[in-house]
């Protein structure tokens, strides 16, 4: 057992901070209180001094597929070959001993959406992990988690400059549909004894309901298209990216999916990119969507994730719903609140111990812990 003591917690289920004591038995929390008294068999760790705050959640990454100090061999996010890709999982191609690792456990990030880029309409599967250990299998939380499709100027270019299809916006909404189509019908008309087909059995999660498309999105029609074409199949989305959302916010805010917002810290390197702002995240929180964030590592480094929250709060966001879009509200668009996200009982003991304000630029991570163990440094 392991109680930290003195702490000034931040358990994301209140606005108010809890100046207390937080108990962790087999990596669960177990309790919180003003409060516990220690036991002969317990670890104590005084927090005094300590901001205690769930770890960190980056809603849309490829560490670990796109790898950092490596050649061409080691950025394999996108299968460039294919426009529909369904079948591939990123848990095939996370390398853990990528060191962006040890620099999102240095920066109190302690879980991750990992997938596929953007290249293709229909990408692969997403996976989400908790960014510490060496066997991608014991650091899986929910895979598959979501099916990447992708809009606009990313499969436009892979595929348009060499003549394929997809070279035009049209042309991305008509394979997806097509595809999604397909799955419908494959399951609409399955019987027991029909042979299965590798290339739909993949969409089951997503048309049962239990994961959703993740769709790379950053202009305002794009974003809106993503909305028809999952509202046409009844699926679950998120938007990712949704740079223009701002622009759009009450109509997103209408239908009911969330956003993942970023990476705004990154240059604005492509025209449909060019709306790229701090200020989206709250305009579109305060229209009623719920947001998360995202650095979308590489393109911007995963241990930044914290500064954009800090970022988007200087640009009038409150602090709260900030830390919120970085803990339990990604972890809701993630589908793994039931575990993360919050400082909790029952929930798994991933937190992390900050010498101040993380939304500040000076607050610096003193311990990560995941399961109860501390983490780094280690």
């Amino acid at each position: 057992m392991l109680l930290i003591q003195n702490g000034l917690l931040f358990t994301m289920d209140s606005q108010r901070p809890l100046q207390g004591d937080m108990l962790i038995r087999d990596g669960k929390i177990e309790r919180i209180a003003p409060s516990i008294s220690p036991a002969k068999d317990m670890d104590v760790l005084d927090a005094n001094g300590l901001h205690v705050l769930p770890g960190f959640i980056d809603a849309h990454s490829h560490i670990g597929i796109a790898q950092e100090k490596e050649t061409i061999q080691g950025d394999i996010t996108n299968e460039g070959t294919n426009p529909i890709t369904p079948c591939m999982r990123a848990i095939d191609a996370i390398n853990p001993m990528d060191s962006a690792f040890h620099n999102a456990l240095a920066a109190g990030i302690t879980g991750v959406m990992v997938g596929p880029g953007s290249a293709n309409p229909i990408g692969g599967q997403f996976a989400f992990i908790k960014t510490h250990g060496r066997r991608i299998d014991d650091m899986i939380v929910l895979a598959p988690s979501a099916i990447k499709i992708a809009f606009g100027e990313n499969p436009m270019t892979n595929y348009g400059t060499n003549g394929n299809m997809p070279s035009t916006r049209m042309a991305i909404a008509s394979l997806i549909r097509e595809e999604l189509f397909k799955a419908q019908q494959y399951f609409a008309n399955q019987s027991s004894n029909q042979q299965k087909d590798f290339s739909l059995e993949c969409y089951r999660n997503l048309f049962e309901g239990r994961i959703p498309l993740k769709a790379h999105v950053h202009r305002a029609d794009d974003i809106l298209t993503a909305i028809r074409i999952a509202k046409e199949f009844n699926l679950g989305l998120t938007l990712d990216h949704c740079t223009e959302g701002h622009l759009i916010a009450e109509e997103i805010a209408r239908s009911g999916y969330p956003a993942i917002i970023g990476p705004t810290l990154a240059s604005r390197t492509k025209d449909e990119v060019s709306q790229s702002d701090f200020k989206t995240p709250g305009i579109l929180q305060r229209a009623g969507v719920t947001v998360a964030l995202t650095t979308d590592h590489p393109v911007s480094r995963i241990q930044h994730l914290p500064l954009c929250a800090g970022l988007a709060a200087r640009e009038g966001w409150d602090e709260y719903r900030a830390l919120r879009a970085i803990t339990i509200d990604a972890a809701r668009i993630c589908r793994v609140d039931h575990r993360l996200g919050s400082l909790t009982p029952g929930k798994d003991a991933d937190f992390v111990l900050w010498d101040g304000n993380p939304l500040e630029i000076r607050a610096r991570v003193k311990a990560s812990f995941i399961g109860g163990r501390q983490v780094w440094p280690d």
